[in-house]
């Protein structure tokens, strides 16, 4: 075939395409209003999972990479829940934060976006249902916990519904074309943790300036002579801020987990993930106690996090991630035994397991 007919074949292929996603957004709009009518959420964690575990079986081997068709149908699905019924998301901002680049990575480009100046403002947007859902970071591979969202899961009555892990490459950037000029350096403190090891090697003459968000620290560094900033590559675009070192994480598995915050559960999936929070009653050996029933019921503890109360010294709180869906039945006696033995049990929620990046 010469070029001319290929490109008619294409164009032919494309044709089908389009006429097969109409059909699809016809089932979608029936999906959605049924949705409506019942009284439940238009996106459903378990459904996406489904779909993504669907192309992991039946894509072609010598075709797209899975990771190709996954990004592809994203935005089919970020498409369809817009159409379904116009959507929120509420993130740390401004624009251009790893939180929007993960918020953007699980809901696509066809729904609304809201940027919040806080972690708290994300929550509040999410409870008085001017969002949707929300994405806040809970931890990352390098520096552990982030305990401010940790804490707010102590008040809120929102739940988690879907998780998201996000590969985080920072990068130096400024408008000056060498690193002696540079007097300051701009981003957040987890941000600096991540990339310690670079910062004292290429940068210790610098002062580290902390920012609610990274790119609030790339708004700052493109006004000021003699500044830098660290974050994405997305945030210095946004700011004309050329690039002077790329990748300067001190290690190459740098993977930040993200949680979806919803009013709403999700259903039971086969793979499927809950997060707990636990106060122990004072006395001696209550930690073990409280740990007795997840061996009794064999249930997989994934994580466990200590966080102080803040009501009375030396009171902790405890968030327990482990395998399986609070509605199904071995999880459900686990969970009645455990609250029969503390002061205080809330389940925060259960929703689909994601697979972490590969190093």
């Amino acid at each position: 075939m010469d070029l001319t007919h290929l490109r008619k074949k294409i164009d032919e292929v494309d044709r089908k395409i389009i006429a097969l996603l109409n059909d699809r957004t016809k089932l979608v709009r029936e999906v959605g209003a049924k949705k409506i009518e019942a009284g439940k959420s238009v996106y459903a964690p378990e459904r996406e999972h489904e779909i993504y575990r669907k192309i992991d079986r039946i894509a072609a081997k010598k075709g797209l990479p899975k990771d190709a068709l996954k990004a592809i149908y994203r935005e089919i699905m970020s498409a369809a829940l817009a159409m379904e019924k116009p959507l929120a998301i509420a993130y740390l901002g401004p624009e251009a934060t790893f939180t929007h680049l993960a918020a953007l990575s699980k809901f696509g480009s066809s729904v609304e976006y809201k940027a919040c100046s806080s972690f708290t403002d994300v929550f509040h947007e999410v409870e008085m249902g001017r969002a949707d859902y929300g994405v806040v970071p809970i931890e990352n591979s390098i520096e552990g916990a982030v305990n401010h969202t940790l804490d707010m899961f102590i008040d809120s009555d929102l739940k988690i519904c879907s998780e998201i892990f996000y590969e985080i490459t920072h990068n130096l950037m400024t408008n000056g074309t060498d690193l002696r000029q540079i007097k300051r350096v701009y981003s957040k403190a987890e941000v600096f943790g991540q990339c310690r090891m670079w910062l004292e090697t290429n940068l210790h003459h610098a002062e580290l300036m902390e920012t609610s968000s990274t790119a609030v620290a790339a708004q700052r560094a493109a006004r000021e002579y003699g500044s830098a900033a660290i974050g994405s590559k997305l945030a210095a675009t946004i700011n004309n801020l050329p690039i002077l070192a790329e990748a300067i994480q001190d290690f190459s598995a740098n993977v930040t987990r993200f949680l979806v915050i919803s009013k709403h559960l999700p259903g039971i999936t086969k793979h499927d993930k809950t997060s707990i929070l636990v106060s122990i009653r004072d006395k001696v050996g209550a930690l073990y106690e409280m740990l007795l029933p997840i061996r009794k019921y064999k249930v997989n503890m994934t994580k466990i996090e200590s966080r102080p109360s803040k009501k009375k010294a030396w009171d902790y709180y405890f968030f327990i991630d482990f395998e399986g869906h609070v509605e199904s039945p071995r999880v459900k006696k686990m969970l009645a035994d455990m609250e029969s033995r503390v002061k205080f049990l809330k389940v925060l929620g259960s929703y689909p397991v994601t697979g972490k990046p590969k190093d």
